[in-house]
């Protein structure tokens, strides 16, 4: 039985580079053995509204963790991944409790979104639906004792692809971008059909089965575009080359504002332990993300 972060990361750097030759049973191992400390972590003070729907579909719902007397908190919300065909803002009992959790902890007002899923809803589908929940929050959370005018955006693999369009992309924004910040943890940012990619069939199943079209509908091309404060972060061991294109972004960010994002390689961690040591014990990513929301807040 493994418990304890220290235990953890040591499994974390056993599986290593060999984290990419089997992406779903490493990724179950890695579910696995964050259960059961992930299902003893605090929890006390944080009370959960489950499956808020923000839209007609059954899955555009959110979940809210409001931390006792929350008032005018700092938001933080966060959009899962799940190679755009599959995914669940609660992928297991604990995950991804387990991030909106620790961030209510911080004295925020954490926020789990669903979204629809490829091919029933391909490109801008995902997007789309991080705009609609965002406008809804942006009318509501103050009613969950939230600040609408202090929101910070998340994004995982897929769900980062969604959050970056929409963030970077004018014509995905009805009524404007209501996150002051994004964090882009282990995104897709480039739509490829690389022998390399093995999530290449849900690329095609959300970008579409028109392969010369992807490039202009990737995250990519948007860098540059729009001044929103970006935090990237890239784990040490990731499904192929999810890493080479968070560092491609951060780069075309860098050349286009003549200076550097938030950068950070999680040493490591691999695709799936970067959002699972959440409220583990390990406080590393956590704490980086809340020091760059803090520089935002800080700058309005």
């Amino acid at each position: 039985m493994i418990e304890g972060p220290a235990a953890l990361r040591a499994l974390m750097a056993e599986i290593g580079p060999r984290w990419a030759l089997d992406l779903p049973g490493h990724s179950q191992c890695v579910k696995d053995a964050y259960a059961l400390l992930l299902a003893r972590a605090p929890k006390e003070g944080v009370a959960v509204s489950r499956n808020v729907a923000y839209g007609a579909h059954a899955r555009q719902v959110l979940d809210i963790f409001h931390p006792e007397g929350a008032e005018r908190a700092p938001v933080v919300v966060f959009v899962h991944g799940g190679a755009f065909v599959r995914g669940d803002k609660r992928t297991s009992t604990e995950l991804y409790d387990n991030v909106l959790y620790w961030f209510a902890r911080q004295g925020c007002i954490g926020i789990n979104v669903e979204y629809r899923l490829a091919p029933e809803t391909p490109y801008p589908g995902g997007a789309r639906d991080v705009a609609q929940a965002m406008a809804w929050l942006h009318a509501q959370v103050a009613g969950y004792g939230g600040d609408p005018a202090r929101m910070l955006l998340i994004g995982h693999s897929a769900g980062g692809t969604h959050v970056a369009s929409y963030a970077f992309d004018p014509d995905l924004q009805p009524g404007g971008c209501y996150a002051q910040g994004i964090v882009l943890v282990s995104a897709r940012l480039e739509a490829d059909q690389s022998p390399e990619n093995p999530n290449a069939p849900g690329v095609r199943a959300y970008f579409g089965d028109d392969v010369s079209l992807h490039a202009a509908r990737s995250p990519m091309r948007l860098a540059g575009l729009v001044d929103m404060p970006v935090f990237i972060a890239i784990a040490e061991f990731e499904n192929p080359l999810l890493d080479v294109y968070g560092l491609e972004f951060a780069h075309r960010l860098a050349e286009k504002r003549r200076r550097a994002p938030r950068f950070l390689q999680m040493r490591g961690h691999n695709h799936m332990s970067i959002m699972a040591h959440f409220n583990s014990g390990e406080e590393g990513l956590g704490r980086e993300i809340m020091d760059f929301f803090s520089s935002l807040v800080v700058s309005m």
